[in-house]
């Protein structure tokens, strides 16, 4: 039986009630897991109240402020854990962005300061964030991303993200070799498409949804929830000899030719 009480995990990517994070962290709590959650702050605090409100019924035992392009903060998030926890179990990554100039239109009119943003936030924290997480799983420990087809297939308008998720899944065999002798595993769940905050900047991803609703062998695309089932299994003793993997939770499209 899939049960994670009495580990710790940490949750980025939470944003809203659509966010592939929410329905992963709503899964780990059901399977008893203790949540830290972080979100990005802005100087409003707008995010923080947000996401405060949402995840209040999980009731994290920490909600910390991580921007992935901040060194400080994530020092910071990673020591809070240190003398909190004392260690880490689970980590999710689900930090993805790229500018929505970038998302649409000519793939080779994607400017410089475009390509590097969405190579820093979208697969460079994944390392970072493991990195930092290392020295804290001493029981070892499951690390998890989100990916997507167009990382493996060129997918119209997905551009420059296509090369970020492309470098996030190759970044997950390299943390997966390197993590492997500490029973740390790391692995990667390429979804489908939902519309989801970020998914919305993609040009034209309500045709995408409705494409896979018409070809996938199941006939729709699937849910946040779906996607957290699958995060929780990989972040269980039930997926205990299973590292550097990419699993598809996408009702079944990446099989289709056409």
């Amino acid at each position: 039986m899939l049960n994670l009480t009495g580990k710790n995990a940490l949750v980025t990517g939470i944003a809203n009630n659509r966010s592939i994070a929410w329905g992963i962290a709503q899964q780990l709590h059901k399977a008893g897991a203790n949540l830290g959650i972080t979100y990005l702050p802005d100087e409003r605090g707008k995010m923080e109240k947000k996401v405060a409100e949402l995840v209040e019924p999980l009731n994290p035992s920490l909600f910390l402020p991580c921007n992935v392009q901040n060194d400080e903060q994530i020092q910071s998030t990673f020591e809070t854990i240190r003398e909190k926890w004392g260690k880490l179990d689970i980590l999710i990554h689900c930090l993805a962005f790229a500018s929505k100039d970038d998302l649409t239109g000519d793939f080779s009119q994607t400017s410089r300061s475009g390509f590097n943003t969405a190579l820093e936030i979208s697969t460079y924290s994944l390392v970072q964030l493991s990195g930092a997480a290392k020295p804290l799983m001493t029981e070892g420990g499951s690390i998890v991303t989100l990916t997507y087809l167009g990382g493996v297939r060129a997918i119209p308008n997905y551009n420059v993200m296509g090369v970020a998720k492309a470098g996030l899944e190759m970044s997950v065999r390299y943390l997966a070799a390197e993590l492997g002798p500490q029973n740390i595993r790391v692995n990667a769940i390429s979804a489908g498409p939902i519309r989801t905050l970020a998914s919305s900047a993609v040009g034209g991803i309500l045709d995408m949804i409705h494409h896979v609703e018409e070809v996938a062998p199941l006939r729709r695309t699937v849910t946040q929830l779906e996607v957290g089932n699958a995060a929780a299994f990989l972040c269980s003793d039930l997926s205990s000899g299973i590292t550097g993997q990419i699993l598809y939770v996408d009702a079944g499209y990446e099989i289709m030719g056409m």
